[in-house]
């Protein structure tokens, strides 16, 4: 997982609103269906897509999603799993499906690959494989956003071994086909149309990691996070796997994390990260869940090599990070706040100015934690 060296932050403003419960920011009702399809029954394992789903069930609760979590379905369970979701999605303000796993475009349409699906032929795919189509329209009947975000774009081993019904039909395609949704649903794919995605040999694939960095930023419209998810991706995978949206909203900006500072109707939608133009004042206190007190460090894959990020986390709120080597990321110093699983940070010395939040899970002698400041799994350091 490439990370971004600390060039550009939130403003103070937006980052206090990463303290808030993002559940409180929802407006109507939200419901989202996850699936992560990792343990394949007849073609090998991809390791992530559980872990993937695992962490956007998460994220979205934190946004106020009511969310149903399947890992590993097969058929029947994905099957039932999206009738029960297109039940709640009717008339709700806003319904999310976010599938992790195998996908691929079978003769010009687009199929979201169960476990148990053997697919030794094309025409298999309507019988052992749940339809793209049939996916859009459980999330078209919103009175906001109806939103399908889909990791599963990989190289594709069923269609290596797929015979094809008729001589004359297309082969299977490496990727997923074009779509062109209607109405107020936008279309998610973690590599553009006809092209493949990176599964990681991390804990996330790259475009789930970059999702998780960005989908709880507060104040920036839906359109503009996914914009900011496409370029985190690219620089992970040197420009290997552009992830593309498809779909046309309307004027209206739709928020997944709340509004920016002030919530008025027509406020101008922050964009990608806007750049703090002058240092904001320094919080004066600080609240820190005694958990996170102490040493963590995380691995950080760069084109140089893994450098390690060290963050030293006092029991006054204070903080102080340095990389090694240092010229992977500036060393700096600050305040910090965590509770409820929410924490918020904001540079002193080193990096005046900078400010970030997110959100964080204590798991033993992991953290879990998202934010630009190194998205994935700290360990406990003996630092």
């Amino acid at each position: 997982m490439n990370r971004r060296e600390f060039v550009s932050g939130l403003t103070l403003a937006t980052a206090f609103a990463g303290l808030l419960p993002t559940g409180a920011a929802a407006e109507g009702k939200r419901v989202a269906l996850v699936i992560g399809n990792g343990a394949y029954r007849n073609v090998p394992t991809l390791l992530n897509p559980p872990n993937d789903a695992g962490d956007i069930a998460a994220a979205l609760k934190r946004l106020g999603f009511s969310v149903s979590l399947i890992t590993n379905a097969s058929f029947d369970e994905m099957r039932r799993g999206l009738i029960a979701f297109g039940r709640e999605a009717a008339g709700a303000d806003m319904a999310t499906v976010y599938f992790a796993g195998h996908g691929m475009e079978i003769n010009g349409e687009n199929w979201l690959i169960p476990i148990d699906a053997e697919l030794k032929r094309d025409t298999d795919a309507a019988n052992e494989a749940i339809s793209l189509q049939g996916v859009m329209l459980q999330v078209s009947n919103t009175t906001s956003l109806g939103l399908v975000i889909l990791d599963a774009c990989r190289n594709n081993p069923f269609a290596v071994k797929m015979n094809r019904s008729l001589a004359t039909r297309a082969a299977p395609s490496g990727g997923l086909g074009r779509i062109e949704p209607v109405g107020n649903v936008l279309v998610a794919y973690a590599a553009r149309d006809g092209t493949t995605a990176l599964d990681g040999d991390a804990r996330n694939s790259p475009f789930a990691a970059a999702l998780l960095r960005n989908i709880e930023a507060p104040g920036v419209e839906v359109t503009f996070m996914f914009r900011n998810v496409r370029d985190d991706v690219m620089e992970a995978t040197r420009n290997e796997q552009q992830p593309f949206v498809y779909g046309s909203l309307s004027r209206k900006a739709i928020y997944l994390a709340g509004r920016p500072s002030g919530g008025a109707e027509g406020a101008e939608p922050v964009t990608a990260r806007p750049a703090v133009v002058s240092p904001a004042p320094a919080p004066t206190s600080s609240t820190i869940d005694p958990a996170l007190v102490g040493t963590w460090e995380i691995m950080v894959p760069s084109g140089r090599g893994q450098s390690r990020w060290i963050w030293q986390i006092m029991g006054d709120g204070t903080y102080k990070f340095h990389a090694e080597p240092q010229r992977s990321a500036r060393p700096h110093e600050g305040m910090m706040t965590a509770a409820n699983g929410r924490w918020t940070l904001h540079a002193l010395r080193g990096l005046s100015g900078y400010s970030d939040a997110g959100a964080y899970e204590i798991r033993d002698t992991l953290a879990v934690i998202t934010g630009k400041l190194g998205t994935g799994a700290w360990k406990r350091s003996a630092e």
